[in-house]
């Protein structure tokens, strides 16, 4: 089974990150240890990304929200990025970062979109704005 969760998880890797089909995409873990890069792989994205219940593109969402309740800065920045990739817009991602406020703290939320600004760019909302 774990074969199959490895290629599971990396699939879905590889839609957020598609810069991943070359590699481990640049990701300090996948060099310094391997062994955990692969338990991420079968663990996070092919036992619960892969599973039925939700849309990777809603995962996406909700991970991104949670990793800026937690502060998590640089796996926010990757998960950004990611998000724009299995088609998540700016504007969607700017307004779960606002929301974050509510419930997580404006501290919380600023830090996020500080982020946010470096990975989407500063240029106008996809709404024209």
């Amino acid at each position: 089974m774990g074969d199959e969760l490895l290629e599971r998880g990396r699939e879905i890797q590889v839609r957020l990150w598609p810069q991943m089909r070359a590699g481990t995409g640049g990701f300090p873990a996948a060099r310094v240890a391997p062994d955990f890069f692969r338990w991420v792989a079968e663990s996070a994205f092919g036992m619960i990304w892969s599973r039925p219940g939700l849309p990777i593109r809603d995962r996406s969402l909700v991970t991104v929200a949670q990793l800026a309740a937690l502060g998590r800065t640089e796996e926010l920045r990757a998960h950004l990025a990611g998000a724009l990739n299995v088609g998540l817009t700016r504007d969607e991602l700017i307004e779960v970062l606002m929301q974050t406020a509510v419930y997580a703290g404006v501290p919380a939320a600023n830090e996020a979109l500080r982020v946010a600004a470096d990975v989407l760019g500063d240029q106008g909302s996809d709404r024209g704005a």
